[in-house]
């Protein structure tokens, strides 16, 4: 990190023993991001109360070039946050996937959904339950009932639009999925 970590505790009194923990856990995070310009970790006991067992709460707030990330693990009667290392390693898990998302952002690496094709029904034959589909491009692709989405082949007719699902067929390409698109059927 090219600035030093902040370390504050809350209701409790600062320990060698929890700060060596946290740094060892930063470091991790200077090796999935080496552009990390500040750290601030909050650790907070639970309160003192007569009952025994409360969660720590622990939040990470961490600055990277054009970014503010925050990562709070709030305690839960349902998680084992009674352990003030549980709690830390979580946190710092949780800013690791954080940073590792940033990272491939600012890399360009964003995952792209391919588009759905679309095509148009260019005929079909209900009597053999199969139907084609003509492409922009020119191709026809042929689909069978049992390939149309919400069972909605006996409410196609030529000429509406669908979107599809293109694989090889026996005799050349097909629909595997056929969605029609329309007012009450929205596009992919």
């Amino acid at each position: 990190m090219k600035l030093p970590l902040q370390i504050t505790y809350r209701n409790m009194e600062s320990s060698a023993a929890v700060e060596e923990s946290i740094r060892k856990w930063a470091a991790k995070l200077d090796r999935v991001c080496d552009t990390i310009m500040r750290c601030e970790v909050m650790v907070e006991a639970p309160p003192k109360h007569k009952r025994s067992g409360g969660h720590f709460h622990v939040r990470l707030d961490i600055t990277v070039p054009g970014s503010e990330l925050a990562i709070n693990r709030e305690p839960d009667p349902h998680h084992g946050y009674t352990d003030v290392y549980v709690c830390i390693r979580d946190a710092f898990q949780a800013a690791e996937r954080q940073l590792e998302q940033y990272a491939c952002r600012r890399q360009g690496e964003v995952k792209m959904h391919e588009a759905v094709p679309y095509g148009r029904i260019a005929s079909l034959v209900p009597a053999e339950d199969y139907g084609t589909i003509a492409t922009p491009d020119g191709r026809e692709i042929y689909f069978h009932r049992n390939s149309v989405l919400e069972a909605d082949f006996d409410k196609l007719a030529e000429g509406m639009e669908v979107r599809f699902y293109e694989e090889e067929g026996d005799h050349g390409p097909q629909a595997s999925t056929v969605r029609l698109v329309g007012k009450h059927h929205p596009a992919a």
